[in-house]
């Protein structure tokens, strides 16, 4: 991998969009339970609780380069210093590529509305793993809200106005499943693209603030992963797998201004047999406090 001593990304890059709309894992603090909407406990012989999709994943790659893949720009702060994991666990912080609206000031001077753009821009960021809805009384329930069914995404009321107003794509190197052995045991496989790209989950994201914290505290970025019906590449592993995007369908899924639900919807489908490999590895993966490139190799 290359890009390993960037700190910035390229140029903001200004998109115009023109469109004809048509029709398992527990998290790392201890205490906390998950919630059946997304979650279904499933004891596990390497300490790995079965969900809607693996809750383990890994993002290595440097955020200069994830920035490039993307036509990102790495956002302002510390972003470039996001550290490298093997082993990403809910509530942990993972980046998240978004489009974001620009506005442009009236030309006629002081009192004059905004005018209206279809532009945006392209941002590399941090986002807490599980969402807080903005409506929430407390952030307890973002480690319960890691992922959120394609099938009720519409639906449920922690989900549905981030899937119309804040999609975002979450990038990763690769994640992990677990598969039941004749023994009763579990094995854990970690995926990859075939291709060697990263991997870009469908993502939906949100902002929350503490009302009880101090008004200059800044607010909480979380997001949550969309799971749907396994595919072919997943046949003997898991019965679900998280989206994952095909290139071809970045901007139309970060696109701001799109406001056709059933279009965007119609994204989350399992991408054809052969988009991804995977391999066994060893159980150390279970454990949220192993950290390191040995949890990725084949056993």
């Amino acid at each position: 991998m290359d890009g390993g001593g960037e700190t910035t990304g390229p140029p903001v890059e200004k998109r115009t969009y023109v469109r004809t709309l048509a029709t398992l894992c527990a998290p790392r603090s201890k205490g906390q339970k998950t919630s059946s909407e997304t979650v279904e406990l499933v004891e596990g012989a390497v300490g790995h609780n079965a969900a809607d999709m693996c809750g383990r994943f890994a993002l290595y790659t440097p955020p200069a380069k994830i920035a490039r893949y993307f036509h990102a720009t790495l956002a302002e702060g510390n972003q470039s210093e996001h550290e490298a994991s093997w082993n990403v666990a809910p509530t942990d912080e993972v980046l998240g590529v978004r489009d974001r609206p620009l506005r442009r000031e009236a030309a006629e001077g002081p009192g004059e509305k905004e005018a209206e753009t279809r532009e945006a821009e392209r941002i590399l960021m941090t986002f807490r793993w599980g969402l807080i809805p903005w409506w929430s009384k407390d952030a307890k329930g973002g480690s319960r809200l890691i992922n959120a069914r394609r099938e009720t995404v519409l639906t449920k009321s922690s989900f549905r106005e981030a899937f119309e107003k804040r999609r975002i794509i979450v990038p990763a190197d690769g994640f992990y499943e677990w598969r039941r052995t004749k023994s009763g045991g579990k094995q854990p496989h970690y995926f990859t693209r075939a291709d060697g790209a990263p991997m870009a989950f469908a993502g939906l994201a949100e902002r929350w603030r503490d009302k009880n914290a101090p008004k200059d505290s800044p607010p909480i970025r979380s997001c949550t992963v969309i799971t749907t019906p396994a595919g072919p590449d997943m046949e003997g592993i898991h019965d679900r797998m998280p989206v994952l995007l095909d290139p071809s369908t970045f901007d139309l899924w970060l696109d701001p201004y799109n406001e056709d639900t059933e279009e965007l919807r119609a994204l989350l489908q399992p991408l054809p047999a052969g988009t991804m490999v995977h391999h066994p590895v060893g159980p150390r993966i279970g454990n949220v406090r192993n950290n390191d490139p040995g949890l990725v190799e084949a056993v």
